[in-house]
């Protein structure tokens, strides 16, 4: 008989202990440092390059791409002619934003000179930037119409990886 309970104990933690870590492991690319997949997408207000204020949740119902870049950072630089070809592709279905971190620097100018027509966010006082644990750039986020993050990516993004991404969503 005790060993009958022990049995079922030890079953019974197995089980506990399988479920417990299903739950928490994570897909390969949540190891990556930032934002963890699954998470809601913090809203945050920032303004644009013209002084409006742009809210995150007033995307709700909508793909977010949300990138992360510098004006000094040649993969950023890299990406955007792709980020900028791939908005012309989508228009309405999938909304850019694109958070400047470091705002020091001549950002309008340089988007100006990238021809970049998706809206440019100034993360002027680094709110955004904590809240989403940038710690590389560019590091992009896909949110999905719940407002929950998807995917991320870090590094200069293909713009193959922008399409499949924002497919799944």
């Amino acid at each position: 008989m005790l060993k009958k309970i022990l049995f079922l104990l030890f079953g019974f933690f197995v089980v506990i202990s399988g479920q417990a870590s299903a739950q928490n492991d994570s897909p390969p690319e949540d190891r990556l440092p930032g934002l963890k997949i699954g998470t809601a997408a913090p809203d945050f207000s920032l303004k644009d390059l013209k002084g409006n204020i742009v809210k995150l949740s007033d995307y709700k119902g909508k793909k977010v791409m949300l990138n992360f870049w510098a004006t000094w950072c040649p993969p950023c630089k890299a990406e955007m002619p792709a980020m900028e070809k791939f908005h012309g592709e989508v228009g309405e279905d999938v909304v850019i934003l694109a958070v400047n971190i470091d705002t020091r620097y001549n950002v309008k100018g340089y988007v100006d000179k990238m021809g970049v027509s998706f809206p440019i966010l100034l993360d002027e006082k680094d709110q955004v930037n904590n809240d989403y644990q940038i710690l590389t750039i560019p590091t992009t986020f896909f949110i999905d119409k719940k407002g929950i993050v998807r995917h991320k990516y870090l590094s200069a993004m293909p713009i193959e990886i922008m399409r499949e991404y924002t497919r799944d969503l």
